[in-house]
């Protein structure tokens, strides 16, 4: 069966429309994140994020690092968002998301952007850090399918979601791909700027309402995603991210179906420095732990060979 892209039906609607006024509402006290800065971004005031009314991209081409359900032959075909919300402090991709490598597009340029992914044979459209931009980046959505996209859209996302802002997002997003960082509220306190109290409780609310949406992952023939929840979980040292608790609700709360991808890849960088309990890299023997729960909860899908 050929695929259609879910947001391809709010198109012919109308109801695409609506989201992107309702979103675009919501910049003129922004609550796109659940800091909830509450500044007018259509006027140019700016909150934690330092993003104003301007879409800003620091890159974008076909990606071939991504899981490989995301990259297949032509690969993912990434978009990455200039700055975020979250603001952690040892983020592997500092430089972007902290000091806003990037410029401003407007909607039909990212529209454009997309078109040439798709062009280039990449088989999704993968937002990386889009939150902040969530409204700007439906709008270019519409105008790019309007001219012919039919991917599906990934949100690839740091997990600290607002649910309603999620809510809005049914019918749109094809594929959720959100971080659980940590499962417990601490670690967000310590390791954020401004300190975020709440992560644990957001993220969990936000990834069960994903995987309501969109359910477990699904593939076609070639092995390539077009529907469905994917999970990344990054392991850090000395078990910082309590990993235990993140498997554990996936198994119980969301599905053991669930396409996890538990990565080893920590590397000190940014502000790590500045904390000596993140001052180096995971062991073997830390991320072959969380493997071992993986497996024992009934989790199976989506693990990458560790070393």
């Amino acid at each position: 069966m050929k695929f259609k892209a879910s947001y391809l039906e709010l198109l012919e609607s109308g109801e695409l429309e609506k989201r992107i006024e309702k979103l675009y509402q919501i910049l003129e006290s922004c609550q796109l994140c659940p800091r909830k800065c509450r500044v007018n971004r259509l006027k140019g005031q700016k909150g934690v994020c330092r993003t104003g009314k301007n879409l800003m991209v620091a890159s974008y081409h076909p990606h071939f690092g991504e899981e490989d359900v995301l990259v297949g032959s032509h690969g993912s075909g990434t978009i990455f968002l200039s700055y975020c919300s979250l603001r952690c402090l040892y983020c592997q991709n500092y430089e972007i998301s902290h000091l806003g490598i990037g410029r401003e597009y407007s909607e039909v340029q990212v529209a454009q952007m997309m078109l040439d992914l798709q062009g280039r044979g990449c088989h999704n459209i993968n937002f990386v850090t889009p939150t902040h931009f969530a409204g700007q980046l439906v709008k270019a959505v519409k105008i790019a399918a309007q001219e012919g996209l039919n991917l599906p859209i990934v949100w690839n996302c740091g997990g600290y979601e607002n649910f309603e802002i999620i809510k809005l997002l049914e019918g749109i997003v094809d594929i959720y791909m959100p971080d659980m960082k940590y499962g417990d509220n601490e670690p967000g306190k310590k390791y954020s700027r401004p300190p975020i109290p709440d992560y644990w409780d957001q993220n969990r609310e936000a990834v069960k309402e994903m995987h309501r949406q969109v359910g477990d992952l699904k593939v076609d023939e070639r092995g390539i995603a077009k529907r469905g929840l994917l999970i990344r979980h990054l392991v850090l040292p000395d078990d910082i991210a309590k990993s235990e608790n993140i498997l554990k609700f996936i198994a119980k709360e969301i599905s053991k179906n669930s396409y996890v991808n538990i990565m080893s890849q920590y590397y000190p960088s940014g502000e790590a420095f500045k904390f000596p309990e993140l001052n180096r890299p995971v062991s073997e023997k830390e991320f072959l732990k969380v493997i071992q729960i993986a497996k024992k909860l009934g989790l199976t899908r989506g693990f990458i060979p560790p070393f």
